[in-house]
């Protein structure tokens, strides 16, 4: 298999050691999947989860591997052993891969001194992301054409090839379920990069030591490969299986988007649709590299199976937004996150298999079409995957940065097979007969057509309740329903007319009463503790009406409100204008559109007051703002005397969860304080409070600054939610760190390396245990008496309300 020019010896030597090069591609997947995971969260602390960052990322990622496809071939020469080249490689791959886990602190310092906004900062994400990933993303990329020179370009060669590239993809599968359920679950990110170091080094000594005792091509290999070209029409075979290619990550980035609705967006199930996406291509890799071996027509065969996928992609739309969401499904009723998971593998395996398939059977079919004898193997390998993952590239890019946003999932899909559509039309029309070959362009154009016209839309509903769909169904009635580039939002009212904003398949905020409350104890809270508050930052826009609540106060001159999703404040935000004050139309107020720890990392200013109210922790991405790094970054701008409030549920949620919250923000603000916006009495969810400084609150004065005509506008805002006085507002208090700690003592800190909050959250989104929490955490709660400053009379008022955990709203 090795070189036309071995004798029989070696040739069988070559072909004994094939399965063992299979397993080795196994493990190099392996390690690839878990850097790409570990870096991806690394990169994404640094630079922002934005839908841009997220673009440059894993732009750069591809970009990586495709240049490292293209270079490898013409920088090494054919007569150097492929087993020995392979193995510096993966040992590179792993010494880099350490290299850049140590080398990221002093990297993250760079980009927060240097950092913006706008085209100027773009341009320094997509500097930072090039320096950390190309380096080692251009060695993985440069695996495969290594390895390949080992076989010769015959279908039997072309076909281990195929393996190959499938054996990768199962380590992959591996690599993705060994780092999102347990290396960074019960782990964290440190010790998964030296897990992949490790595996890196392993393959790297088993290839050396392989290399030592199979003899590699003599000085002629040069001369074997010169001149020899691929197959006629190969250039029609490159720009299918790029458009191949852009179909499959734009598909894989829709469908993430969707899926992540119906499932809820734990980082347990964006681990379980990229292991089924997986195991797909591994599947459709290993059938197409069988037929390779056999076929006379391997562009034919490459043209059907893109007919096939036209068909495919449309069996995915159609399962996702009109069969899995009416699937008889209630997640409350196993508590257990297990069988969740295998109720979501199932749904994710029903519903995108068969395209990811057709995916990974394309590229073995590619090879083999451009393959001709004699043909340099780097070279065929590394033209087709640098077509393949151009096509990636710009299908990520596009479907994440464009499509959904401008057109919608539903135009998106209909895209998908239309491209699907043109890449078996080029195969078509230049691998079969004349006439049989425009025939069938011709039927390939009908079935097309038709099979994009039956793709529907994602039903409302799915966007407002998602997870809970099949239960809830459409309840209420729909004023808006967008697809940003961010996240999929909903804006609707209910029967008895309360208004609710969905973002991702969850309700975010609403003007149901509590939590109402809830996003005015946010603003109110620190607006009048705070003497004199003037700047004002808002970490997440919602419903606008915590922002909004800064607007009645007199002093406020300048409030930053910092949104990832750029229909929020737009639309979502004015659909609540009576209740938060029309503040985005208030001239104070400048919407940053960025991911809020990216603005607070490289933000030189300071506030008075910063508030936040992220989405639930178990959420992908949230527990960024609820790590220690974040609140000392928080506590970093504050001014002196500035306060930070931050919001915590208790409902969907379980006791660790909610120590592990209140735990790391005690971390940095030791003095903070819990305030409760609880139900009746009963546990729903809590604000947490510091200042930066020794806290004291005089509780006349406050009550006297409430009475003056100039905090009339602020009066009436705290009674439209139950607080009719200043003793009402403070009655809240639920704790403090000092009295809250033996209820915390061994709760997890969740910081930047380990985001153990995510891992905690996402395995019990559908726990609602909030009482209980609410009643262990309330037997710890004491009136403090250096806290507060009163009068006799107003002390005893409040000490009643504190002690019965009453607020007088009743």
């Amino acid at each position: 298999m090795r070189g036309p020019a071995t004798n029989p010896s070696a040739d069988a030597t070559g072909r004994r050691l094939l399965p063992v090069l299979f397993l080795l591609f196994v493990g190099s997947g392996c390690a690839a999947l878990i850097y790409e995971i570990v870096w991806l969260q690394l990169l994404q602390l640094v630079i922002g989860s934005s839908a841009v960052s997220l673009a440059v990322l894993l732009g750069t990622f591809m970009g990586g591997m495709c240049l490292g496809s293209l270079a490898l071939p013409r920088l090494l020469s054919p007569r150097q052993h492929p087993l020995r080249a392979y193995a510096m490689l993966e040992f590179g791959i792993g010494v880099l891969g350490i290299m850049l886990w140590f080398a990221l602190p002093p990297i993250a310092r760079f980009y927060a001194g240097h950092a913006g906004h706008g085209l100027p900062a773009i341009l320094l994400r997509g500097l930072i992301c090039a320096v950390c990933l190309l380096p080692p993303t251009v060695l993985m990329g440069a695996t495969l054409p290594a390895i390949s020179r080992w076989i010769e370009t015959t279908p039997r060669g072309v076909s281990w090839l195929g393996f190959f590239y499938g054996g990768n993809i199962a380590g992959g599968v591996l690599g993705c379920l060994l780092a999102g359920f347990y290396l960074l679950r019960v782990l964290d990110m440190e010790v998964a990069t030296f897990v992949a170091a490790a595996i890196n080094t392993v393959v790297a000594a088993a290839g050396f030591i392989l290399a030592a005792f199979a003899p590699g091509p003599g000085p002629e290999r040069d001369a074997e490969v010169q001149g020899v070209e691929p197959a006629p029409g190969s250039p029609w075979v490159y720009l299918a299986i790029a458009l191949s290619g852009m179909c499959a990550l734009g598909a894989e980035v829709i469908w993430t988007r969707l899926l992540s609705l119906l499932l809820g967006g734990t980082v347990y199930t964006f681990s379980i649709i990229l292991a089924v996406f997986l195991v797909g291509l591994g599947i459709g890799s290993s059938a197409g590299s069988f037929l390779a071996r056999t076929l006379s027509r391997p562009r034919l065969a490459l043209g059907v199976c893109q007919l096939l996928l036209t068909a495919a992609i449309a069996w995915s739309a159609m399962m996702i937004c009109k069969s899995l969401p009416y699937w008889p499904v209630d997640p409350s009723l196993s508590s257990s996150p297990w069988i969740s998971f295998q109720l979501d593998l199932a749904r994710c395996l029903w519903a995108i298999l068969p395209a990811t398939c057709l995916w990974g059977a394309s590229f073995p079919l590619a090879l083999a079409a451009v393959a001709a004898p004699g043909q340099d193997p780097a070279r065929l390998v590394g033209h087709v995957y640098a077509a393949n993952t151009i096509g990636a590239i710009v299908g990520a890019l596009g479907a994440s940065l464009v499509l959904i946003a401008c057109i919608g999932t539903q135009h998106a899909q209909q895209l998908l097979v239309l491209i699907a559509a043109i890449a078996a039309i080029l195969m078509f029309a230049t691998g079969a007969p004349k006439p049989g070959g425009f025939f069938a362009a011709l039927a390939t154009v009908i079935v097309a057509i038709g099979l994009a016209l039956s793709v529907s839309a994602v039903p409302w509903g799915l966007v407002a309740e998602g997870r809970n769909y099949a239960v809830k169904g459409d309840d209420g009635r729909l004023l808006y329903m967008g697809e940003g580039m961010n996240a999929s939002v909903a804006v609707t009212e209910t029967a008895d007319g309360i208004r609710n904003f969905h973002v991702s398949g969850k309700i975010e905020a609403s003007t149901d009463p509590r939590d109402m409350r809830l996003q005015r104890m946010l603003g109110h809270l620190p607006a009048l503790l705070h003497p004199d508050p003037r700047s004002v930052l808002v970490v997440g826009c919602g419903a606008g009406v915590t922002a909004g609540s800064f607007v009645v106060h007199p002093g406020i001159q300048k409030i930053v409100i910092c949104e990832i999703e750029p229909l929020i404040p737009r639309i979502v935000a004015t659909n609540f204008a009576k209740e938060n004050y029309d503040v985005i139309r208030d001239p104070r107020v400048q919407v940053v559109y960025d991911d809020a720890r990216n603005y607070v990392l490289t933000s030189k200013d300071k506030f008075d007051i910063i508030t936040s109210d992220p989405i639930h922790p178990w959420v992908k991405g949230a527990a960024t703002l609820y790590t220690k790094e974040y609140f000392e970054m928080c506590r970093d701008h504050l001014n002196p005397g500035g306060f930070v409030t931050q919001w915590v549920p208790l409902y969907e949620s379980n006791p660790g969860v909610v120590k592990s919250e209140i735990a790391t923000f005690f971390e940095v603000f030791p003095g903070g304080t819990i305030w409760a916006n609880d139900e009746s009495g009963k546990g729903y969810d809590i604000v947490m409070l510091d200042q930066a400084g020794p806290t004291k609150i005089n509780v006349d004065d406050l009550q006297a600054r409430l009475d003056r005509s100039d905090y009339t506008d602020v009066g009436v805002s705290l009674r439209e939610v139950g607080f009719k006085s200043a003793i009402d507002l403070l009655g809240t208090y639920g704790g403090r760190a000092s009295d809250l700690q033996p209820w915390l003592r061994g709760a997890e800190i969740n910081r930047d390396r380990n985001l153990r909050l995510q891992y905690l959250a996402g395995m019990n989104p559908n726990l609602y245990q909030e009482e209980p929490i609410f009643d262990d955490m309330e037997t710890y709660r004491r009136y403090p008496k250096d806290l507060f400053i009163a009068s006799d009379a107003t002390k005893a008022a409040l000490v009643v309300a504190i002690e019965r955990g009453k607020t007088g709203r009743q």
